[in-house]
């Protein structure tokens, strides 16, 4: 089996060094050919405005393929529509369509009175329009009775129009090849994409992890323990993250999507080991 495809998710700056930061990753990654990349949507809709200028000048001054985020938290239908509205007015075609997590201090999502109940409201009212994917939960969502539930939910936001699913990111192949299993039994038959994290801060990553519910190997945990004594955790990170999406290739997986943290070299040293050449570095669109 082969790769066919890669994708990069970023997320919009919001602050000055960050938007270097941004724009040096989109410079580094773009040589590499992907199909699309996303840009977040901060929980309770936060980033909303950098991310629609994030959206902009990617695809403005790069030329790529940006698949947009969009949420129900905090806004009617009426103003989420329009933001769809100023995505298709620059020339977006795709979205990433998400329930969205509510903000830290509301605990839970609450919908907008006004606004989309859930993503598969969501996904009915973008699909005629766009290119819509979805999330998807290899591992139980928090707020999911069983694995079952997240995944005859899955079934209703594709059925709602949704053409593809990006996966939560995950440390083992096991789990997402159960997971997809999951899925073919219950009679999703279009793609799910694997989401994979590169591992840039081991600490951090399994903070994020606690939070998303994404199970944390104890093999894993203490590799990084000793490699961070060697001084080794970046070979240890390019090594784990290799073999992952090696493993997914080797069981039919064409399609990887990589979550950069807007940090570019980890992603591509991974791309690359995985045999994805770039073209000649890109220059901006005029």
């Amino acid at each position: 089996m082969a790769l066919k495809r890669i994708s990069y998710e970023f997320f919009p700056p919001q602050s000055l060094d960050a938007s270097f930061r941004l724009w040096e990753t989109v410079q580094a990654l773009a040589p590499m050919r992907p199909d699309f990349v996303s840009v977040t949507y901060g929980a309770g809709g936060t980033t909303r405005k950098l991310t629609h200028e994030a959206v902009a000048t990617i695809r403005r001054n790069y030329g790529l393929n940006v698949a947009a985020h969009l949420t129900c938290v905090g806004a009617s239908k009426a103003e989420t529509l329009a933001i769809a509205d100023s995505y298709a007015a620059a020339g977006v075609t795709e979205i990433v369509a998400l329930r969205g997590d509510p903000p830290k201090e509301a605990g839970r999502f609450v919908p907008h009175a006004e606004g989309f109940a859930n993503s598969v409201e969501l996904v009915e009212a973008l699909s005629p329009r766009f290119k819509v994917r979805v999330g998807a939960y290899p591992e139980r969502h928090p707020e999911a009775a069983d694995a079952r539930a997240d995944v005859r939910w899955l079934k209703r936001k594709l059925e709602a129009g949704a053409v593809s699913a990006i996966t939560q990111f995950f440390f083992e192949a096991e789990t997402f090849l159960r997971f997809r299993d999951l899925c073919a039994k219950e009679g999703i038959t279009a793609p799910i994409v694997p989401g994979i994290l590169p591992i840039q801060s081991w600490e951090g990553v399994k903070r994020f992890a606690l939070r998303c519910g994404t199970s944390v190997p104890g093999r894993l945990d203490e590799g990084f323990q000793i490699a961070a004594r060697d001084g080794r955790e970046e070979l240890l990170a390019l090594t784990q993250c290799t073999t992952l999406c090696d493993r997914l290739i080797s069981e039919g997986v064409e399609d990887l999507h990589f979550y950069t943290l807007n940090r570019p070299h980890l992603t591509r040293e991974v791309c690359r080991a995985l045999g994805v050449a770039p073209e000649v570095a890109l220059e901006k669109v005029a």
